[in-house]
């Protein structure tokens, strides 16, 4: 049995792999994974020096001035008249990078600091790495990150048109600043130490991202803190005083990170408060989540002496657990306690004392004068945990991949296996898993004091189900999905865990510097409480908000079908820019289901414009004649010039357009930098370049991604439609009557599109990507602008070391690629209902607009991070934006060959059918001509329904051609700056 077995999968092999495809020159090993591609990570690399007894080194400091830098051009050393204030010569470093040699006095561990000064001013963060003796000597040192420190352009709040209070928008400070290496995730609790080798080594500074001044560079002896007890000591002399220091914590500050914002918090514990109007009161909670970000006070200390320190905070972390924060006093921890203070998990305000184990509060010893008090989010308590399960993921998806090795990656739950014949440690590996998870779970259950929460529950249930599949270890290839691949498998659970673990959100209202004063009650008694709630429930009668209302005959009334936080500032830009400029009211208000657009248009109560609608809304509008022809306007040509001509397809019927694009998707391929240049592996630009690089991804247990494997059951427009418009294929015959999936091009694509599945073994089921790219599963794939938001905003442990290129073509004879591919965005629109069709036309040219766009999305991005950053549809606009240039050039040439799928009466049938046809060639075997055929007859006929429906066919014969809008009638309207 065993060898007929081993026969099959060696067929398998030589059937999946076509011949001359692989690229290694040498014999591969069995246990060869992504592991050995990389440099270990850093927790790994402390754990052999530990065992290995690498020490710190001691008592030694070298400074390197900028004029000892190796190899260095003159232009490039700036004097110290143009240092900015360093007072001696600096290094513009801004895309090149900078070596120096160092004499180690012994070997051991060292730590590398830099004093810099930021010339780049944008929420792009500045990126280096730092090699040793030519080499990364852990994964970490890949990215090390210069922070901008940040402020308010005010200290006071202005209010909108409501009367609540805005943000303020924010500016970068620049000023000289020393910084140690530190990990980018900022998991360690400490700076990052280097191996050195006694006598010289060479340190090489290079290049990621940004610009800034280098002043002198250190590499010294990592800094010890020293103990309470000792900081004690060394100010015994000094008294305490008795007084009472009182802060709010929303006025006053700086931060590393431009998006730590004040908060409106609504209730008559805080202070300020208001039952009628938001008033930013508070700072921090989820925009002060993220390990690394720090936020500084400036206090004022009227006389010497020590001080108590209590933070009135609101700790209700979504899924419990205690948060930590690092206390800096005039820029250093005072003592090593203050390296870690942990804020409970409580769903009321409390004014939280900072003190040690044995609740004695600690003392601050401040001199008369200014001082800055600073906090710092930090995640490093759980790092051993997030490390261990990543450890564990890797290992699962290794064994997971060993195992469909051996079924052919076939799921036939009538065919038993004997497991152990194959893996004979399999039952060892789900233990070994089993126990290290029970490990931390355990850990973080004292982390949080015995109690329970989330994070620790969802722990339990993936050793709970990893233990119950070790009982029945030969239904494990028949359980894949519980293991590895499904929504509630043990894989799932623990990746999330990943993105919720290190989140540290914490909010303050005040804090107190203080002596053994009575302070403040944190919260309001039942009475206060009861009456603030009833005063703003009446309140909420009279009080303006973004609700959809009618607005008076002189005011444009715009719905908007997004958050509060991007209606805040259009509402702002348009009362302080378009209104002014054009004497046009405009009130916003936010759209609570833009499904309900088309309901609301039948009984009259449309607004005059919809603005962040998906596209697929204004053609059913307008069908149902709801809608205003855009293109009846005599500067619609000119003002769409600066569109991608793809884009308006969907938004079309005949030659009238309905609505303008708002924002633009992409697809683009991802791809790991680190692991291509390891492997030696190309970045693909055709689709043969990509079935070239699959056996060696496959060979390392890696793959190629395709939305086609993120789409679930039902393939959408976005992962099919490429393949067609890359092959030469339509979807429709001309005159929009019958369905052109059946013809030769098409069909190349469709076959072409299943081989991707059957015959090379890309992955026909993906839940996320952005997981396995972090992980290195999938090192490269197709993906959209969600996934770009994810990498950039919530994977820093692979920043500046992964990249993106246009999408993987179709080769033409004249050696062209062609790129089609589509990008479905949000749309605005004007209802015929609308009130003045000028002064609508106006507000969208308005909103549209390079500025506008360029303002709506620098201010959105400044104050909310890089999760809220905004993909404008304006093509000038988006070349503005505080994106990295290389990204936006390659978005921008994939966008140009943007091609979104035009609607028809029948588009949803084509869509639909060409799912089925993939499913019934992956999953069923079925021949493509069979599939295709049988899918045409049933798209034909509900084309023929629906085009008789409205009015385009009658008795089965045409009355009218529906004519399919295509890119080049478009560019017609433009002139020929579209053209490629």
């Amino acid at each position: 049995m065993k060898t007929k077995i081993m026969i099959s999968l060696v067929l398998i092999g030589l059937l999946v792999i076509p011949n001359g495809m692989a690229m290694a020159e040498k014999d591969v090993s069995k246990d060869q994974t992504v592991e050995n591609v990389v440099e270990e990570r850093y927790h790994t690399v402390l754990e052999q020096w530990k065992e290995a007894g690498v020490e710190n080194a001691s008592n030694f400091e070298a400074s390197i001035s900028p004029s000892d830098f190796k190899d260095v051009k003159e232009d490039e050393l700036l004097s110290a008249e143009d240092s900015k204030g360093y007072g001696d010569r600096v290094f513009y470093w801004h895309n090149q990078e900078l070596s120096f040699d160092v004499i180690a006095p012994e070997d051991g561990l060292y730590e590398i600091s830099f004093d810099y000064y930021p010339i780049s001013k944008e929420v792009v963060p500045i990126e280096g790495s730092i090699l040793v003796n030519g080499k990364y000597p852990f994964y970490e040192s890949r990215r090390i990150v210069f922070p901008l420190k940040w402020k308010s352009v005010k200290d006071t709040f202005d209010s909108d048109r409501f009367g609540n209070e805005i943000i303020p928008n924010q500016e970068a400070i620049a000023e000289w600043s020393k910084i140690s290496a530190l990990d980018a995730s900022n998991l360690q609790s400490e700076p990052l130490k280097y191996q050195l080798k006694k006598g010289k080594n060479t340190i090489t500074f290079t290049h990621l991202n940004g610009e800034m001044l280098i002043g002198n560079v250190y590499v010294h002896s990592p800094s010890e803190l020293i103990s309470y007890k000792d900081y004690l000591q060394n100010n015994k002399n000094n008294k305490k005083v008795q007084s009472l220091i009182s802060q709010e914590a929303e006025k006053g500050y700086t931060k590393n990170s431009s998006y730590i914002r004040p908060v409106a918090t609504t209730g008559s514990s805080v202070v300020p408060n208001n039952p009628k109007y938001l008033l930013l009161n508070t700072i921090g909670g989820d925009s002060w989540r993220e390990s690394g970000q720090r936020v500084n006070w400036n206090v004022s200390i009227a006389e010497d002496g020590f001080y108590h320190l209590t933070f009135k905070v609101l700790q209700k972390k979504e899924t419990g657990g205690p948060v930590f924060r690092k206390l800096l006093i005039d820029g250093d921890i005072p003592f090593s306690e203050a390296a870690l203070i942990p804020f409970e998990f409580n769903k009321k305000w409390v004014n939280a004392t900072l003190k040690d184990e044995k609740e004695d509060p600690y003392l601050f010893y401040f001199t008369k004068g200014e001082h800055e008090i600073s906090l710092e989010a930090d995640a490093s308590p759980v790092e051993r945990s997030i490390f261990t399960i990543n450890e564990v993921i890797k290992e699962m998806q290794n064994f997971a991949l060993s195992i469909k090795k051996l079924t052919g990656n076939q799921n036939d739950r009538s065919r038993g296996w004997k497991i152990n014949e194959y893996f004979p440690d399999a039952e060892d590996k789900l233990n070994d898993w089993a126990n290290r998870l029970e490990e931390e779970s355990k850990y973080l259950t004292s982390l949080n004091k015995g109690n329970q929460s989330k994070d620790i529950v969802s722990m339990n249930m993936a050793v709970k189900k990893l233990r119950t599949l070790n009982k029945k270890p030969n239904e494990i290839p028949n359980r894949l999905s519980e293991l590895t691949e499904g929504s509630s498998s043990v894989a799932q659970l623990l990746g999330n865990l990943l993105l919720e673990l290190p989140k540290q959100p914490l909010l303050i209202d005040r804090f107190y510097i203080h002596g053994e004063n009575k302070l403040p009650a944190p919260t309001s008694g039942l009475f206060k409480n009861s009456w603030y709630g009833m005063k703003r429930f009446v309140q909420s009668f009279s009080a303006g908000n973004y609700s959809a209302s009618s607005a008076d005959d002189q005011t444009l009334e715009i719905w908007v079908n997004r958050q509060r936080q991007y209606v805040d500032i259009i509402q702002n830009l348009a009362d302080q820019n378009f209104t002014p400029k054009t004497g046009i009211k405009v009130k916003f208000s936010i759209m609570p289901d833009e499904g309900k657009l088309i309901l609301a248009s039948a009984a009259n109560n449309q607004p005059d414009v919809a603005i962040g609608i998906s596209n697929w809304l204004p053609y059913e509008l307008s069908i149902r004649g709801a809608a205003v022809d855009l293109h009846e306007f005599s500067d619609f040509e000119d003002y769409i010039k600066q569109f991608s001509p793809g884009a308006f397809l969907p938004l079309m019927v005949d030659d009238s357009v309905y609505a303008l694009p708002e924002t633009q998707d992409f697809y683009v391929q991802f791809y790991r930098k680190d692991i291509l240049n390891a492997l030696n592996v190309p970045v693909p630009d055709t689709w043969d370049d990509v079935i070239k690089i699959l056996p060696e991804l496959q060979r390392f247990g890696m793959n190629y991604y395709t939305p086609i494997a993120g789409a679930g059951g039902f393939k959408s427009f976005q992962t099919t439609a490429p393949f067609i418009y890359q092959f030469h294929g339509d979807l429709y015959e001309e005159d929009g009557m019958r369905t052109a999936i059946g013809e030769e091009d098409s069909l190349k694509a469709i076959e072409f599109m299943a081989k991707l599945n059957t015959i090379y073994s890309m992955p026909m089921q993906v839940p996320n990507f952005y997981n396995h790219f972090r992980y290195s599963t999938l090192p490269i794939g197709i993906a959209n602008f969600s996934t770009y938001v994810q990498l950039t905003a919530a994977a820093p442990e692979i920043a500046g070391w992964w990249d993106i290129s246009p999408y993987p073509g179709v080769k033409q004879p004249d050696g062209s690629v062609e790129r089609w591919a589509t990008g479905s965005g949000q749309s605005a629109i004007m209802f015929k209902g609308t009130k003045d069709r000028e002064k609508s036309w106006e507000f969208l040219k308005w909103w549209m607009s390079t500025d506008t766009q360029v303002d709506f999305a620098t201010t959105l991005q400044t104050l909310y991070g890089p999760e809220y950053m905004w993909n404008s549809a304006n093509l000038e606009a988006f070349k503005q934006l505080p994106w990295p240039e290389e990204h936006k050039e390659t978005i921008l040439k994939q966008w140009e060959y943007l091609q979104e799928v035009p609607r028809t009466p029948g588009a949803y049938m084509v869509e639909r059918e060409l799912s089925n046809i993939w499913n019934r060639i992956v999953f069923d075997g079925e021949n493509p001509r069979s599939a295709v055929d049988d899918s045409v007859i049933a798209i034909n006929r509900e084309i023929s329904r629906k085009m008789e429906e409205f009015g385009y066919m009658k008795n089965g014969k045409m009355v009218k051609p529906y004519q399919i809008p295509s890119i080049e009638q478009v560019k017609s309207w433009a002139g020929e700056e579209h053209e490629n």
